[in-house]
């Protein structure tokens, strides 16, 4: 039989953990060892003076990119790395282990589909380990990797191993959203159990980390099933030698959830007005139909005024519309949030004012119990509040969608990110009072 083609997928994930626990030198590992480098990038690893008295070269140097980077030894920013096997495409974001550099953390996991933890094998569960799993559960990341690095360090003990995996699994239950955890002994500086199987781990039947990337499922880890698709843009192209395109009218964007057919009923928010599904364009050709996370231009059949930062959802399924929401936020500028500041609030495609009405609790990172009704917010805090906006916002809980349900604050005259925001289930759903829209 004939083989059939079919797209490679996209796996976005992340690495965290505490300073020094390998992070960076991983993920060289990974690109490294799979053959993922261009001969300039190792040309430049072997001639400088990064590699160690032993002859050895430093991988981390492949991601920590800034100047303080590479003299403290540390990861600050996020870097960001591609690299592919015949299996799957990668996009990889090393984010750093320090407490201070929280709010980069967060922006690195922002779209992982799996976060790889690692710990290093002779600290154990510390403080950050702790974090990061419960910042990678808070941002509905559904696949977790427990890499236990530095494992030629404690003579690749299998009681330490179980005895990490152990621990783990006594606060995991609390976290209550990944689909799926793996635990992996390996050594990112030897490359044992990265790409190839180690020959220390007799004991250990599972999957390199390479391998396991490539075979996770994460086709179901987007909402298939609702339909949402937040207009960006009206598209009216302009081209007086194609008589056809004159009285063109498309809605172009993304889509945030489910599947778009022709000739599908779909309804306008916030205008209530019900419209179907005339044709669905895109850069290749018209499609029958489109789904969750393409980007399309949508042509319907009546001509509606339909703007940027409108929302087309399917009649099932409905979202929440309110001005008045209730979040979980990170908080990431040096000036401590309070109740009553002002902020812009970027949602999907539309910008909005609000104002922070209350905060609700801060989140004891030690414990992962809420601390009601604090003072503040200070720098990478993690918290709960309640928020006013100037008008009302179609959105999902985050744990049903994670991208109508996230949101962030910027300063009003900077407008610098101060804030990453996931919404919680809306109280009410929508309740369109329409009919089918007549020309």
């Amino acid at each position: 039989m004939p083989h059939t083609q079919h797209p490679i997928e996209i796996l976005r994930f992340n690495t965290c953990g505490s300073v020094d626990d390998g992070k960076s030198t991983l993920i060289g590992r990974l690109l490294y060892d799979s053959k993922s480098l261009m001969e300039d990038q190792l040309e430049t690893l072997e001639k400088s003076a990064d590699i160690t008295g032993g002859g050895q070269i430093n991988l981390a140097n492949l991601t920590d990119g800034l100047r303080a980077e590479r003299e403290q030894g540390i990861t600050i920013d996020v870097a960001y790395r591609y690299f592919a096997t015949p299996r799957r495409k990668f996009i990889v974001a090393d984010t750093p282990g320090h407490v201070q550099y929280t709010r980069n953390m967060v922006t690195g996991s922002s779209t992982a589909n799996l976060s790889v933890v690692l710990v290093d094998a002779r600290q154990g569960v510390i403080e950050q380990s702790r974090r990061h799993t419960f910042i990678a559960a808070t941002l509905g990341i559904p696949h977790l990797v427990i890499a236990v690095n530095k494992m030629d360090l404690v003579g690749w003990d299998r009681e330490r191993f179980l005895e990490i995996r152990d621990d783990f699994e006594a606060f995991l239950p609390r976290l209550d959203i990944f689909k799926d955890v793996k635990f992996i002994p390996i050594s990112a500086l030897n490359g044992d159990n990265v790409v190839d199987p180690s020959a220390h781990t007799p004991w250990y039947e599972g999957p390199t980390l390479l391998r396991h990337l490539e075979n996770v499922h994460i086709a179901s880890d987007w909402n298939m099933s609702a339909f949402r698709f937040p207009v960006q843009w009206v598209n009216r192209p302009y081209n007086p030698t194609n008589p056809e395109l004159h009285d063109f009218r498309g809605l172009s964007g993304q889509i945030a959830g489910g599947i778009v057919k022709v000739g599908q009923k779909v309804l306008v928010l916030p205008s209530s007005l019900k419209t179907t599904v005339k044709q669905i364009w895109t850069l290749d050709g018209p499609l029958p139909e489109a789904f969750c996370p393409q980007s399309v231009t949508l042509v319907l059949e009546h001509d509606l005024d339909v703007s940027r930062g409108d929302m087309l959802i399917g009649p099932e399924n409905l979202p929440g519309m309110s001005a008045d929401l209730q979040a979980r936020i990170c908080w990431m500028h040096p000036r401590a949030l309070q109740a009553g500041r002002k902020f812009f609030l970027k949602h999907t495609t539309q910008t909005v004012q609000a104002v922070v009405t209350r905060l609700e609790n801060r989140v004891n990172i030690h414990t992962f119990d809420p601390e009601p009704d604090p003072a503040e917010l200070a720098l990478n805090d993690l918290g709960e509040v309640r928020l006013k906006t100037a008008k009302p916002l179609v959105f999902d809980g985050y744990n049903i969608n994670r991208l109508t349900g996230a949101f962030i604050l910027m300063e009003q005259g900077t407008n610098a990110t101060v804030a990453a925001g996931m919404l919680n289930s809306p109280s009410e759903l929508v309740k369109p009072e329409y009919t089918d829209f007549a020309i």
